[in-house]
């Protein structure tokens, strides 16, 4: 069960990266597009470059990330498996600690399209941290 979880989780990052490198302009899985920051970020160079620096630093991040999850999860034995699950809820949970408080913030204040995005990637990660959860607990059981 971890195992599918993990695998779902890795598709939908491999998703965001590819769209975070080449197509950052979308609004499809969790680009850029969506921002309307990104659009105005344009008319002022250094911004634009430095906001390009933020998304490819993020794209990184999230590509070494899956990269470990796919080390697990061909060479880990189960306890590992088990273990990461953990360790993704906790990771994955720390979004709701920073990230969702400014996007609902930037949501309520009309900097996002399409409008109620922030609540739409809220129940998103929650999904996720669920589907991990309970996959810990059916492996205990």
């Amino acid at each position: 069960m971890i195992t599918i979880v993990t695998i779902g989780f890795l598709m939908m990052e491999t998703a965001n990266i590819t769209a975070l490198y080449f197509f950052p302009d979308s609004k499809f899985a969790n680009s850029m597009g969506v921002f309307k920051a990104w659009e105005k970020s344009k008319e002022d160079a250094q911004v634009h470059d430095l906001m390009k620096y933020m998304v490819n630093w993020v794209a990184g991040t999230k590509l070494i990330f899956i990269m470990l999850l796919v080390v697990i999860l061909l060479t880990g034995n189960a306890n590992t498996k088990t273990i990461a699950a953990i360790a993704m809820v906790i990771s994955i949970a720390s979004f709701f600690w920073r990230l969702f408080p400014l996007v609902k913030k930037m949501d309520s204040e009309e900097q996002l399209d399409p409008s109620g995005y922030s609540k739409t990637l809220g129940v998103l990660i929650g999904v996720m941290i669920a589907l991990f959860l309970i996959a810990f607990v059916v492996v205990l059981v």
